[in-house]
């Protein structure tokens, strides 16, 4: 049975995807994102995030000195409104190794300040979601990135420095919180049953599923195959599809 808490969480989902016009942002329900926290030490082959801290975004005086973990003060003075959804830390991982304990307090203070506002956390390292689960607020959201299930591949392609999507699914499938997410973006090649089965088992509310839409040639699975996951995932959570083609070596040159 879906708790009142999950039920009140997904009907705001839908309206939002129902009334609202197509959107450029990397989760089509978020209303805001915010950075207090930004950088990042994982070094994904395919990070968007450090590609525009490096590029577009280097005179930005919170990038002058590259993608590095830092906290940014007047990202505290946003403020927000009930029902806002909110992505915490779109340009970093705030639960990454690398970042301070009093830096994720003084995050999760900040959304406490706001209890009618969701705040959508996301993570390669989903692990010290374990470290602070006695102070998570109920509007927050608990995200973990798993791309695909197979270590090997990952190591392989030296797709990042993250923990493995095995750890990760590990971290997540034993976090006991009521509303939990996973992105599988940018989605790689997979072993159906194995992969449908960590999602099941980690329960989450809502799970995105896209290709890389940066022309990074990454071990992507076939179209057919990822309709099939999303086929099999829609038999008990939700699914958002976001970037969905076929896959950069099923197109004619």
């Amino acid at each position: 049975m879906i708790s009142a808490k999950k039920m009140k969480f997904l009907n705001l989902i839908f309206n939002k995807l129902v009334h609202r016009p197509r959107t450029d942002r990397m989760f089509p329900i978020v209303d805001f994102t915010c950075n207090p926290v930004t950088g990042c030490l994982h070094y994904c082959k395919y990070c968007y995030a450090r590609r525009l801290a490096e590029t577009r975004l280097k005179n930005v005086p919170r990038y002058r000195k590259g993608f590095v973990p830092r906290i940014n003060s007047r990202e505290f003075r946003k403020r927000f409104c009930k029902n806002d959804i909110v992505f915490l830390c779109d340009m970093g991982d705030l639960f990454g190794d690398f970042i301070p304990r009093e830096w994720i307090f003084k995050v999760l203070r900040y959304v406490k300040g706001f209890p009618k506002t969701y705040f959508l956390l996301l993570t390669k390292n989903p692990k010290r979601y374990h470290e602070f689960l006695e102070y998570f607020p109920d509007n927050v959201v608990l995200g973990a990135t798993i791309e695909t299930n197979r270590d090997d591949l990952y190591i392989k392609h030296n797709i990042s420095k993250a923990p493995l999507p095995s750890e990760r699914y590990k971290a997540m499938s034993s976090l006991d919180f009521g509303l939990k997410f996973v992105s599988i973006e940018p989605i790689l090649e997979f072993d159906l049953e194995v992969l449908v089965k960590w999602i099941k088992e980690i329960d989450p509310v809502i799970v995105f599923v896209g290709y890389d839409n940066h022309n990074f040639k990454l071990p992507e699975p076939p179209y057919l195959d990822t309709l099939n996951l999303i086929s099999m995932l829609e038999e008990f959570t939700i699914v958002i599809r976001k970037c969905i083609r076929w896959a950069w070596f099923e197109i004619p040159n």
